[in-house]
């Protein structure tokens, strides 16, 4: 693995790559509260076949970190990606997790151009993820902790007692047993950075999603699948022990997709990329070299 600065659209981003650069690329989108180091699991698994690279996503690690909420919208943060991807001369597979598969989507949907193929891990699109929340059910119940993200004193609130509420949110009725006591070191390493916590925290508070009370619906207005569609094939791997964001949230994703695959894991939940990272690089090579 090498790691390296980048400046792309006048700012400094920290990225990491595994394998050789002549081999077809994957750009591999990090979520909360992770940072590019996360994919190594994945990365050195598929490494001798692809091209793997992870930048720290705007706010995270040793990238740049903006205090304003507003530089978190994906739109704003779009940029940053893309001329990464113009970089390494794509188009390329982009692989994405948590908030990663957001900007995945985003990049999907808006430049199209630039995705070669779509890999999504237990990460969902705007438009079934919205409709899930707005029902007021389950996926609003599990959906709650993003309300306590938003709030003014949640960098201070995780932060306390060396990070305890934060990791407490990590593990969260899911499996943690990949968490070593030396991994744990490195993320609350990241975490600690100077501003970093806060642009983290940012992308909570930049989201338009709506998100009500449990129980409660909202009326959002009606998406245009033609305007969120996501054209090139799309790879969905799930694990289904996923407390956080549950098989609902995908629920009609096909209509906003041209050539779907989904493929479940059981026993695996949020935390998919680290407890089975040899089925999950074996789903990922089959897909890509075969399409199944």
């Amino acid at each position: 693995m090498k790691q390296h600065d980048l400046i792309l659209n006048g700012q400094s981003f920290h990225i990491r790559e595994w394998g050789d650069a002549s081999k077809p690329t994957l750009l591999m989108l990090h979520g909360f509260p992770e940072y590019g180091g996360a994919w190594a699991d994945l990365a050195e698994r598929l490494e001798d076949s692809y091209h793997c690279v992870a930048p720290d996503q705007r706010g995270y690690g040793q990238s740049y970190a903006p205090p304003e909420p507003e530089a978190y919208r994906v739109s704003a943060m779009m940029p940053d990606i893309v001329a990464l991807i113009d970089h390494l001369g794509g188009p390329v597979v982009v692989v994405g997790h948590d908030w990663g598969a957001a900007m995945a989507y985003g990049l999907a949907m808006a430049r199209p151009d630039l995705v070669s193929k779509l890999v999504i891990l237990n990460g969902v699109h705007p438009g079934p993820f919205q409709t899930a929340l707005a029902a007021g059910g389950t996926q609003t119940a599990a959906s709650q902790y993003m309300t306590f993200l938003r709030r003014d004193d949640a960098e201070a609130r995780l932060s306390a007692d060396g990070y305890a509420k934060l990791l407490g949110l990590f593990a969260e009725n899911m499996d943690m047993s990949w968490m070593t006591p030396e991994r744990r070191d490195v993320y609350v390493g990241e975490w600690s950075r100077p501003g970093r916590l806060r642009g983290m925290v940012n992308w909570y508070r930049a989201t338009p999603l709506v998100i009500p009370k449990p129980g409660e619906t909202v009326a959002v207005p009606p998406m245009d699948p033609e305007k969120l569609r996501v054209r090139m094939p799309h790879l969905l791997v799930w694990g289904l022990g996923d407390t956080a964001l549950l098989p609902e949230a995908t629920e009609g994703l096909e209509t906003y997709c041209d050539d779907l695959t989904r493929v479940e894991i059981e026993g695996a939940d949020h935390w998919l990329v680290h407890q089975r990272p040899d089925e999950v690089a074996q789903i990922l090579r089959n897909w890509l070299e075969n399409g199944a």
